[in-house]
Order: C-alpha cells, then structure tokens, then sequence
C-alpha cells in the first residue's frame, strides 16, 4: 500500500527559515562569533529538498503522476519575481555608484542570475588566477538560488520518470523513487569529499556536490508517513482518562532530544566554523543532518521556531536573502569597506525593501488566481522577470564600455594628458606576450617556452610566479638585442622561495606549487648554464621574514649553484584595488593609493643591499613607479596605467620599461652592451 503524504502547513519549518537567513547576514555583516554563519545556506537547501520532494510525493501518491507544467509554474511564481526586482535594482545601484568597468562585470552578473548560472560564472571566478582578487559582485550570492533552480529543473522529471517506470512495471513509486534518492545523494556526497579535497569553491558552488543535501531533505520527506516525526500530543504532558497528568512518553523525550541535538548541531556549526574550515566536505553533515532532525523530531525547539515574530522573518526570508547583499557591497563601494556594526545596520535596513518586495511583488503575484489559473501564465511571468533584468543588464554594460572609453582623457595634476595607454577598458588584457608560459592552477610541468633565438646556445631565464611573467618584455629585449634565446619558468600564484602556501583557490595547501617548483629547479640544473637568471615574485606570501628568509635560503642556494649571474627584480608596487576599474570611473588622482600600503618591506631586497646575498644582485624600479616622497603612489603615470588589476603592471608599462631594465642590467656588467 502507497504511503500517503500530506505534509500540511509547517510553521516551524516557516520558522527555521528565519534561523538560517539571520546566521547568514550575521556571517555578512562580520559580526564576531559568526564565522560559520554560512550553514545557513545549508539549512535553506534541506528545507527545499524536504518540501519539494513532499509535494512531488503527496500528488505521486495520490495519483501517480503530477504535472510538470504545474510544477515550474509554481517555482517560477514563488521565486523568479522577488528576484528579477532586485536583480533590476541591483543594475540601476551598478549605474549610479560604480564605475564602469565594475558595471560592465555586473552586467554579466545578472545575466549569469538570470539564467540560473549565477554558482557557475562564480566558479569561474573564485579559481580563475587573474579575476579572483577583484571587489565581490553584489549579485555573489545568487549563486545558492543558481544551485536550487537547477535542482528543481533535474529533481522533478527524475522523480516522475522514476514513478511512472516503476508502475509500468509493476513496481510501488515511493521505493523506487527511496532507491533513487539514496543512490543520488550518496553519489554527490562522493563527489562533494573528493571536490573539496581538490578545489573547495568548486565543490562549495557547484550544483553536483551540494545536490546531496537536497537529497537529505528529500529523505527526510520520504520518512515522514513512517513516524519519523510524532504527533504533537506524543511529546507532552497531558491529562488521563481519571484526570491526572499523563508522562511524558520515551517516543516523546527521544523525539525532543534529537530535535533539541539537531538545532544544537547547527548552531554549533554557525560558531564553530570559519573560513578555515574545508567545506562543504565532512563538515556540512553538522547542519545538514542537524536540520534533518529540527525537521523529523517535534521539540521545545519546534515550538520555538513556530511563534509568531519568527515565522515572520520567515516569510521575509527569501526576499531578505536577496536584498541584503546588493545593499551591503554597493553602500561600501561608496562608503569604503566599514567596521563590522555598520555592516550589520546595513544588512538589517535592508529588510525594509525586502518587505516592500515581499509585500508588492512576491505574495501578489505568488497568490494571484489569474496567475495561478494557468501553468502557462505562472511560465510567462517568470520568463518575464528574467528577461527585463537582462534587457537592463545589456543596456548596462554598454553603457560601462563607452563609459570607459570617454574617461579615458583624463588630467593628473591639472596638466592635459594623451589618452591613457592602455585605455581603462583594455588594461585588464594588458597581458604579457608569453602565453602559455604561466601554466594553470593543477600544472606541475611547463612547456618549453622559448623565445628570442630559441636555438641559440646563450639563454636568459625568467623564473617566479606572474610577477615575473609580468616582465617578459624586457626580458625578450634583452634577448632578442644579443641573438640569445629567452627560457620563461612561470606558475601564477606559487612563490618561488620554498613556502607551502594556502591558494585561495582551490581552498587548501597548494601542492602543485611545490611540485612544480622542485621540476623548475630541476630542470634547470639538468640543462646547460644559462648566461642570466632573473627572478621575481610576489612579495605577500608570508609576513614572517625570518619564515621568508629561511624559504628563499633553499631556492637562491639552488639557483647560484648554476653558476649564472642571478638577478632579484624588487616587486612592483601593490595598489591593492582594481585599477583600471576605477580609471574608467573618473580622475587618475582618485586612483591613487597609499605609499606605506603599496610599498611592503621586502627582506630579500634589504639583504641584497647590505651585501648579506653574495651572487645575487638587485633592480629596482619602485622609484619609477612611486617617485618621491608623497603619501601616494599613482595609478598612472604620463599617460600610462600602470596596472592592469589590483597587483599586477601592465605590458605597456613592461614595454617602456624594458630599455631601463636593459641598461641597468648592463651597468651591473651581468650583459654586454649592444649598440
């Protein structure tokens, strides 16, 4: 016999949706103890899988089919307006605070929300080397509802193509569909370990490895009619049939208990875990087991979460998600990034437009009888208020390109300038001409990378991560001017003194950076003497110079071994702000940042100066790039943007600094002068 199931109306779950959304804008506001508030996304995706799969089950049950029409219609009216007005505010706020090379990377943001990419493009961008350390969009946390729409799209036709071969062939839906279910969320669990092991944001956004807690929640649904959770009654005290007080039952104390255990587990979770924790992986079974229990097991808790000014937030929690963080990154990209209490008045006055939304939009149309009349009128709304922000999102990035384009005649110190080369709208591809020299994230090897007079029997090497390959230009003058060849040894984001480094990236210890490293140095003590090593890095792998000092020990002592004359090229400057972004928005000075900032100490560069680094000797061109004395260092300098994001220079400033590099290189007697 066919279970029935008939969830009904669950206020205490209209109540845990509070929970979740106030542990998740606390963790954006930054308020202390909050680290794990993140969970609360977790919370979110159980609750879905719970009441999606319910109400797949309750009309499978009922009669062994659903409409699929229906379905999508139903999603589209609950979630796809409240989203579209925001996704539409969010542009007009991108227009009238950012500048516009910032609006043109929104633009492709609510594209990417609309389409229900939004967790995809964020993949790209949280592992992509050269896009990772620009401002977070406003639009970033679209990702979670990117994850739960394409659920729904996949869960629905499984579940009603699994109900209807089990009838054709004799078979009860619900097991068939339990057996799907089981395998499905066991298998994305799989994936979330080995996906966290080897690159977190992937396993963190991507839809694969998060779709098994949808899963948790769908078996929470399907436990339901089997007793899972007890009646209200079973859980309190109540009189007996002679008047007195009936006990507690043991199915009522353990009922509470793992209710009470459930709700301990995630808020544990909220404050336990930070941004250290690998996640998802093992640690999202604390809230995601947690929440299946709040929602199993009747408790105090229950009763707790069921009281009136908690549901309320509740209901106000969808829109709220969505507001709050728009609000958030746009007021500090016009007030500067702001202590932790302003964060949090900010996240909280959000909730006014979120109730506007919440009042206007999303219940009007969620419960209009001529919207719901029809699937195909629930479709078309939906369709609609995708579409308009996209309408809107094109219109932006137009206008951010041409935005770009005319601020591109700019003054620095009131004295006229040619166009900035490169102009703000071109800068960010101001790349070296060393392409596929600076091998990808997982890469322990590189190819053979020679330039210049690849057969020659004198090479220079250029060896470091991209603040090395920054300066291919001048390297390749320097080669090219002498016939020799140019051997270019580059890995983005992996220094080159001996440090095991955390890489944002991939969200653990990034062990390809040390292999890596060992098969350059082999490599080149394999090879024949080149007649110069040059050797660059970033300056901000570690903050302990003794560490730093120690690092760079091992890799100079390799690399002197080779008997070539060795050269430090001193890191550039570090602005620590996209650039050209905010080129495109307005006048060079704005641009400018703080010298004590740009400029880090830089241990191995004192050393070499105090004559403590025999065999290695130093260039610096931080007196170029922040002349004198002044508290600022520019941006720009005779009409050349010097950076082409946050860290690194561009190749137009490479090439014209290339003949300096050159003639240092020859007062230093390390190559002979051509004329």
């Amino acid at each position: 016999m066919t279970p029935r199931y008939d969830l009904g109306f669950r206020p205490d779950i209209e109540g845990l949706r509070a929970a979740a959304v106030l542990a998740v804008l606390a963790f954006h506001a930054t308020v202390p103890g909050m680290t794990g508030g993140f969970a609360g996304v977790d919370v979110f995706f159980v609750v879905s899988g719970f009441l999606i799969t319910g109400l797949l089950l309750r009309d499978i049950s009922a009669t062994g089919r659903f409409s699929l029409a229906e379905f999508y219609a139903r999603r589209a009216r609950r979630l796809l307006p409240a989203a579209g007005v925001v996704l539409l505010a969010t542009v007009a706020g991108a227009w009238l605070l950012l500048p516009p090379l910032r609006g043109r990377d929104i633009a492709g943001d609510v594209i990417a929300a609309a389409l229900s990419i939004a967790n995809w493009r964020a993949v790209a961008g949280q592992t992509d080397y050269l896009a990772a350390e620009r401002d977070p969009s406003p639009l970033l946390h679209y990702w979670s509802l990117a994850v739960e729409e394409q659920f729904y799209l996949l869960w629905a036709p499984l579940l009603l193509v699994t109900a209807l071969l089990a009838r054709r062939l004799g078979r009860g839906a619900v097991p068939a569909i339990a057996v799907t279910v089981v395998t499905l969320t066991c298998a994305s669990f799989a994936l979330s370990l080995w996906w966290t092991a080897l690159s977190e944001p992937l396993a963190y956004l991507a839809s694969p490895s998060r779709a098994w807690q949808f899963g948790a929640g769908a078996l929470a649904a399907l436990l339901m009619p089997y007793g899972s959770r007890f009646p209200r009654g079973a859980d309190r005290d109540g009189p007996d049939a002679g008047g007195g007080r009936r006990p507690r039952s043991a199915a009522g104390v353990a009922s509470a208990a793992l209710g009470l255990g459930g709700a301990a587990a995630i808020a544990w979770s909220v404050v336990a875990f930070d941004s250290t924790t690998p996640y998802p992986g093992t640690a999202a079974l604390v809230p995601t087991l947690g929440t299946v229990a709040v929602v199993l097991f009747r408790s105090p808790v229950s009763a707790a979460l069921s009281l009136g000014p908690v549901r309320a937030l509740g209901r106000l929690s969808f829109s709220w998600y969505l507001w709050h963080w728009p609000v958030l990154v746009l007021a500090e990209a016009a007030l500067g990034t702001q202590p932790w209490p302003v964060r949090l008045a900010l996240v909280l006055a959000s909730a006014v437009p979120a109730a506007l939304t919440m009042r206007l939009v999303e219940n009007p149309l969620r419960l209009s009888k001529v919207v719901t009349s029809l699937p195909r009128r629930g479709l078309a709304l939906g369709t609609t208020a995708m579409t308009v922000p996209v309408a809107a999102a094109l219109l932006l990035n137009g206008g951010a390109v041409q935005g770009a384009a005319t601020t591109a005649h700019v003054t620095v110190a009131d004295v006229p300038v040619t166009t900035l080369q490169p102009p703000p709208a071109q800068a960010r591809d101001d790349f070296p001409k060393s392409k596929g020299c600076e091998i990808g994230l997982t890469a322990t090897t590189s190819p053979a990378c020679l330039f210049g007079a690849p057969a020659a029997k004198d090479r220079i090497v250029l060896i470091g991560d991209s603040h090395a390959g920054q300066w291919f230009a001048a390297a390749e003058r320097v080669a090219v001017r002498r016939g020799w060849a140019l051997e270019v040894l580059t890995k983005p984001g992996c220094p080159l003194p001996r440090l095991t480094v955390v890489d944002p990236r991939l969200g653990r210890e990034y062990h390809e950076c040390d292999t890596w490293r060992e098969y350059a140095l082999n490599r080149l003590a394999a090879g024949p003497p080149p007649r110069l090593i040059l050797v660059a890095s970033l300056n901000a792998y570690a903050t302990d110079r003794a560490s730093l000092t120690r690092a760079w020990d091992s890799t100079l002592h390799r690399l002197t071994r080779l008997g070539a004359p060795l050269v430090y090229l001193r890191d550039t400057p570090l602005p620590g702000e996209d650039v050209p972004s905010c080129l495109s928005g307005g006048p060079v000075g704005d641009c400018s940042f703080p010298r004590d900032r740009g400029l880090r100490p830089d241990p191995l560069a004192e050393q070499i100066v105090a004559g403590e680094r025999p065999g290695v000797r130093l260039l610096d061109v931080t007196p170029l790039l922040c002349p004198g004395t002044a508290a600022n260092c520019p941006a720009a300098l005779d009409g050349i943007v010097l950076y082409r994001d946050d860290v690194h220079i561009t190749d137009t400033l490479a090439v014209r600094l290339a003949p300096r590099i050159e003639q240092d290189l020859e007062d230093l007697d390390l190559i002979p002068t051509v004329l």
